[in-house]
Parts: C-alpha cells; structure tokens; sequence
C-alpha cells in the first residue's frame, strides 16, 4: 500500500480509543473502589488520561481519514509526503509528552487540555503542517469543491484558531478578570468541538455519497445549508455552555437552537441517504452504512436530552451533574465514535475484505455497543438526577453519605462500561489487524 503514513494515523487513533476506555473504566472503578490506584493514578489524573486519548482519537481518526481519502481514493497527488510524516512524528511525540505531563503532575493546564501549556506549541505546529498540505493539494488538483473538502478545510483552520484561544489564559488580561476568563475559556472550548465536528460530519457525509455511489449528496442545497449552519454553531454555539456568565437569554436561546439544529439537518441527512439506498448500494458496505444508521439513532437520542437542556429551568438543575456527562458521552461515543467506525470500515473494506465470521462479530458487536451505550447513558442520567436532588433538596445529608447512597448506580454505570469497552474492542480489533495486515502491502 502506498501512502503508509494516512494508516499510521488510522492505527494510531484506534489504540487511543482502547486506551481512552480502558481509562475511563478505572476512573470509574476509583468512584466505587476510592483506594484503587489511588497512588499511582488518582481520579485527578485518570480522568484527564481518559479525556485527552479519547480526544486524541477523534483527532487522529478523522486526520487518517482525511488524509487516506485524498491519497487513496480520490488518488491526489499529495502536495508533500514528508509533511504528513512530520504531521504524524510531531503528534506522536507531542502525545507521549502529554501522557509524562499527566503522570508527573504538570497539570497547569485547563478543563479538557490539563496538560503543561507549552505542549500546545508543538500541536498548534502539527495542525499548520496539515493546513499546508491540505490547501495546497486540494486548491491545486480540484476545483467546485463539494461540501465535505469545505468542511474538512474548516475544520482545520477553526482549530488552530480556537486552541490558541483556548491558553488566552495564559495572558493577564484574561487570567486577572474572572468574567473575561470564564467566557473566553468555555467559549474557546465549544469551538474547539465545533471544529472537529467539521471534520466528523464531513467524513459522514464523505463516506455516504461513496456508499451511495452519487457526489450530488455532497453538492445540493441541503448539504451547504448544513455547512454554514455548522460554521455558524462552531462560532456562535458556545453561548448555551456560560450559564453562569452574565448575558441576555436570547442569546442562549439562539446557540441552543443553533446546536440542535445541525444534529436536526444531520440526522435528516442519514435519513434521506437511507432511504435512498438500493440494497445493491446497502450491501456493497454493509458494515460502514450500518455504523451511520447507528448514528442517526444517537442524534435522536441526543437531541431529546439537548432540547431538554435548552429550558432554563432544566438546567440549573442538570448543570454540573452526571447528566451533563451522559449528554457530553452520548455524542462523542453515540455520534462522533459511530461515524468514525464508518469511516474505518469503508476504508478497511477498500483494503481487504471482511470474512463473513468477521462480520457478523462486528454486526453483534454493533447490537452490544448500542444496548450497552444506552444502559451506561441512562445509569448516568440517574446518578445524575440524584445529585441533583442532593444540590437542591438534600438538606443536611453529607457528601460522602450522598456517594455511599450512589453505589449501586455506580456499579451499574461500570458493569455497563465493561459491556460498552468490550463491543468496542471486538469491534475495533480486526479493523486493527486489516490495518496492520495493509501497512505489508
């Protein structure tokens, strides 16, 4: 196989996910086992492994993606091999980096990027590297572009625009006004998901005119609508996350629309892609449409709890529980992680065919993963409700007997993690060993 290093990407991206929950079921092991780990890995600094790797999946994912998609299928000559070699060592690097920070301590970092800021630098670098080749290969070789190269475009320049904005902390013009501080910080945040959802969602879409055999998905109307009403949530949505930062309602009520209304336009999208479809068409990959119609489910799912959320009396409640937990779970694994295994299942089925045993282990997988996110999602939004209700109405009951009260709800959200951790993997490791066995072609 030409063009090792987009599969490097894809390899890379599907350890992180192993990883990402296997560290996300230690931390929920330490919420009914507190000892556990307690002194080599405590909760301060399992959950920021668990968050930054499966952060890093997404990101390395939807980069291998990307970049298979342009080398391999629509066969561009790619504006420089070296730097995407040097995309993939800078992060490679960047991420050990990441994982010592973490375990020793140098956690100066914020909410969701932990580690020791001046790790940023070399990331911030990674995603310039992925700029140039990207505009420079596709401004040369494609002109009228379809929706997903804008999306993926996007996406790219959003990012490194927002991760700057996110250490804006750093300087004491922000850092010395809380309100300033607050607002840039969560803002800064709601856009960096923003941008990688530009690439996801252009993968998917990507992903449903192949199977479809027709690039008019990827062209019409409702596509670009769905485009510029994403650039609008990746700019504007952050509002609905600053409830506690002073400004006018409408404002969290026009991002809170915004948001849901890209998951509506998506989750219409699968749905007319579906509906579209000759069995001819469905059968030719089977496993890649079934991971899409999956996320048309989650989109569902999500939206009722977002649209929940959007009430202001909601969500005072729900702010800063579990609840909130289950929503931010539901749409990276839901909605984020079920499109990125349509993405590897695609390109794995250009690479080698899945045997039928191999099939249908990964459809009965599919089955576990989807009853087993569901279980985990509602254990979550329970343990949720009851913190909540010792927030507002516990009267005197104490922390620690609040916990104690939860222990079986924790068992639950753990038992069904293991469930969830397990689909995942028997889903992800012959994706894993047909990547391995293509890196030989």
């Amino acid at each position: 196989m030409k063009n090792k290093t987009s599969t490097l990407f894809l390899i890379t991206a599907l350890l992180a996910l192993l990883m990402g929950v296997t560290f996300g079921l230690f931390a929920a092991l330490q919420y009914l086992i507190p000892e556990f780990l307690k002194d080599l890995l405590p909760f301060h600094k399992m959950r920021p492994f668990h968050v930054t790797t499966v952060i890093t999946w997404i990101v390395l994912c939807a980069t291998g993606s990307i970049y298979f998609y342009l080398s391999q299928v629509e066969k561009f000559k790619l504006f420089s091999d070296k730097l995407m070699k040097t995309h993939f060592i800078v992060f490679l690097i960047t991420g050990i980096g990441i994982y010592l920070s973490y375990f020793f301590g140098k956690m100066e970092g914020r909410e969701y990027l932990a580690f020791t800021p001046i790790l940023t630098i070399p990331i911030l670098f990674g995603w310039l590297l992925f700029g140039i080749n990207y505009f420079k290969t596709m401004l040369k070789q494609v002109k009228n572009w379809p929706v997903y190269y804008w999306m993926w475009g996007t996406g790219i320049v959003f990012m490194m625009i927002h991760l700057t904005e996110a250490h804006l902390w750093l300087m004491p013009y922000f850092r010395e006004h809380v309100i300033k501080d607050l607002t840039v910080q969560w803002k800064s945040y709601g856009s960096f998901v923003g941008s990688w959802n530009m690439l996801v969602y252009g993968i998917s879409i990507y992903v449903m005119a192949k199977i479809k055999g027709d690039h008019a998905i990827g062209r019409g109307k409702l596509a670009f609508f769905f485009y510029f009403l994403g650039l609008t949530n990746l700019m504007f949505g952050w509002a609905h996350h600053t409830y506690i930062v002073p400004t006018l309602p409408w404002i969290r009520y026009v991002a809170y629309g915004v948001s849901m209304s890209e998951w509506i336009v998506l989750g219409y999208m699968i749905y007319e892609w579906r509906r579209s479809l000759t069995k001819k068409e469905k059968d030719s990959y089977p496993l890649a449409y079934r991971f899409l119609v999956t996320t048309d489910f989650w989109i569902f799912v999500n939206l009722i709890i977002a649209l929940l959320f959007s009430i202001p009396a909601i969500n005072f409640f729900t702010h800063g529980t579990h609840i909130t937990v289950a929503h931010s779970m539901g749409t990276t694994i839901g909605i984020n992680t079920s499109i990125l295994f349509a993405s590897l299942l695609f390109i794995v089925s250009r690479i080698s065919a899945f045997t039928k045993k191999e099939e249908t282990s990964i459809k009965r997988s599919l089955l576990g993963f989807n009853i087993s996110l569901f279980l985990f999602f509602m254990a979550l939004l329970v343990a949720g409700a009851r913190r909540s209700h010792w927030m507002y109405a516990g009267n005197d009951t104490s922390f620690s007997n609040m916990q104690e009260s939860l222990f079986w709800v924790y068992m639950a959200f753990f038992v069904f993690g293991i469930t969830l951790t397990t689909s995942m993997v028997f889903i992800g490791l012959p994706i894993l060993r047909k990547l391995i066995n293509g890196l030989r072609l």
